[in-house]
């Protein structure tokens, strides 16, 4: 791992801005592609932290980042009737920087484009019942392969080299070389 002084990397202000353009875009052409309108999105309840907003327990060295879930309710209402999913998609900054400094061919921006779009991609699906959140880790491999088909679809429209790269070369060479694509960690209800 990446760490400086005994502590685990965090993003730079400049790499906070590229950070928040892919959170944008992946947002954006998520949406797109499930033809979601605004208001069906809005039912999708999550936030996207980086290390500096995230608690020890939501940090992981495993993968670029995980899904938690949590559940919880308006504040005015005691009903159960009332409870909801919220997720938090919560990103390894220590993760991606050392994957960054292994591999010099990828960029910040199209790899956060491809994380986040992916982890958005499993959202949409828990959100229409598509995948249960609590899968058989046998189940959650075919998941895996589903959304990294329907990410590279998503982002693979894209005319930028580095994105090109990371949907079509890079994320397609890991899958044949037998390294698996565990992009996200074991999702948690909380």
């Amino acid at each position: 791992m990446i760490y400086l002084a005994g502590r685990r990397l965090r993003f730079s202000k400049e790499q906070m801005a590229s950070v928040k353009e892919a959170v944008a875009l992946a947002e954006e052409l998520t949406s797109d592609y499930f033809k979601y309108s605004t208001s069906q999105w809005r039912r999708c309840r999550y936030d996207i932290l980086t290390a500096e907003k995230l608690s020890e327990e939501e940090i992981t060295d495993e993968a670029f980042a995980q899904i938690l879930r949590y559940v919880a309710q308006p504040a005015s209402s005691q009903l159960k009737s009332t409870h909801f999913d919220f997720y938090k998609i919560c990103l390894q900054d220590h993760v991606i920087l050392e994957a960054l400094d292994r591999d010099k061919s990828i960029g910040l921006f199209p790899l956060i484009l491809y994380v986040v779009t992916h982890e958005l991609v499993h959202i949409v699906r828990f959100s229409l019942f598509l995948q249960s959140f609590e899968a058989y880790p046998s189940e959650r491999k075919e998941e895996e392969m589903r959304v990294h088909k329907l990410t590279a679809d998503i982002i693979g429209r894209i005319k930028h080299p580095g994105v090109q790269l990371i949907a079509k070369e890079y994320w397609d060479s890991r899958e044949t070389e037998g390294i698996p694509l565990d992009l996200v960690g074991e999702g948690r209800t909380r």
